[in-house]
């Protein structure tokens, strides 16, 4: 197993005990009607070969695929990057990922950021937010963080988002 995808077991194993995106922004304040949808998602992931690696950095780099069910009906792909650190079961991940499908009614894509740190003991901090602006076809103006759960092995999701109101 490669550094980076013991990484990614280890934030996983960290969200088994509880939920990620306490630390992650709220959504905007006066952005539309603002609601939260739930569901499931099954996640892939990839480590990226070696010759696509920065030589000397203590880096992984993993490709991930997700398909989401639920209020949210659709796909991801996105690419981590993943730092380990000297202190076992500490280190930190970033990832861009693009979304698209269908959320509660509502057609379009999405960008999301997402920022991870953990710590020996299992102080996991996850932010997981929109990025500005990324909302297409009807999901133009989004706004929102999500919330990663994992209960029994599955993975869940929470999202708060906010949607401009309709003229």
């Amino acid at each position: 197993m490669t550094a980076g995808a013991r990484l990614v077991t280890l934030f996983c194993a960290a969200l088994a005990f509880g939920t990620a995106g306490a630390e992650a922004a709220t959504v905007q304040e006066g952005a539309g009607r603002s609601n939260q949808a739930k569901g499931s998602f099954e996640v892939r992931i990839t480590p990226l070969s070696k010759d696509e690696k920065v030589p000397g950095l203590p880096m992984g780099r993993l490709a991930f695929d997700k398909q989401f069910r639920g209020d949210f009906e659709g796909a991801s792909k996105g690419e981590m990057m993943t730092s380990e650190t000297s202190v076992k079961d500490s280190g930190g991940y970033v990832a861009v990922e693009q979304v698209s499908g269908t959320l509660l009614g509502c057609r379009g894509s999405f960008a999301l950021l997402h920022q991870a740190t953990m710590r020996q003991g299992g102080d996991l901090r996850l932010s997981i937010i929109v990025v500005p602006d990324s909302g297409t076809e009807e999901l133009a103006g989004l706004t929102g963080t999500m919330t990663i759960i994992v209960k029994e092995g599955r993975h869940f999701y929470e999202f708060d988002y906010a949607l401009p109101q309709a003229p």
